[in-house]
């Protein structure tokens, strides 16, 4: 692997925990996995696919499982990091060598490349419809909006609603709707711009 010449692309809390991350390197180089580098930090892959990641933190450094939550996770390790937003990755974080049991993260990782070897994958949950009592009352007083909401594809619809029924207080959810119905009424998609 050619050294990182390029600064700014170097995971920068790595420095923190080199002796460590050089560790967990010898470790996993006992497996099948193949060391590329992703975002910055060491991800090894089986057939292309993302099975671990390893980097240092302020104030621990961690192994990550890209599809952690298929692993039996015996030993209790591995923590979500966003309870509700990350769906299947896991994290083992350590803060110091001595945390480290060779053994204990041998098994996690030849079971993470088994999973994989299986194809275990978590599927995209289906989309919740969402509806917003807001816009429909609004869509009922007014057969313009309406119509103009109906033009669009499913996808943006959910987009507006979603827009609305995601602020956690009913202000905002007026604001937003306010803001929205001009978009709707002109045929603009709430992301156009960005498309």
């Amino acid at each position: 692997m050619e050294p990182i010449a390029d600064k700014k692309h170097v995971w920068d809390k790595m420095n923190n925990w080199e002796e460590e991350i050089l560790f967990l390197k010898t470790i996993i180089d006992k497996t099948e996995l193949i060391e590329t580098v992703k975002w910055g930090a060491p991800v090894y892959v089986f057939n292309k696919k993302n099975v671990i990641g390893i980097g240092g933190f302020k104030d621990y450094f961690a192994i990550w499982f890209y599809n952690g939550v298929f692993l039996k996770d015996e030993k209790k390790k591995l923590i979500n990091a966003q309870e509700d937003k990350t769906k299947s990755l896991r994290q083992w974080r350590f803060t110091s060598k001595e945390d480290v049991n060779e053994k204990e993260v041998l098994e996690y990782i030849v079971e993470a490349i088994e999973n994989e070897k299986q194809g275990k994958v978590l599927k995209p949950a289906k989309k919740e419809a969402i509806i917003s009592e807001l816009l429909n009352k609004e869509m009922n007083q007014n057969k313009d909006l309406a119509e103009a909401f109906q033009k669009f594809t499913p996808y943006k619809q959910y987009e507006f609603l979603e827009y609305i029924e995601t602020a956690k207080q009913e202000k905002t959810k007026l604001t937003r709707l306010e803001k929205i119905i001009p978009m709707i009424l002109e045929g603009i998609g709430l992301n156009d711009k960005y498309r």
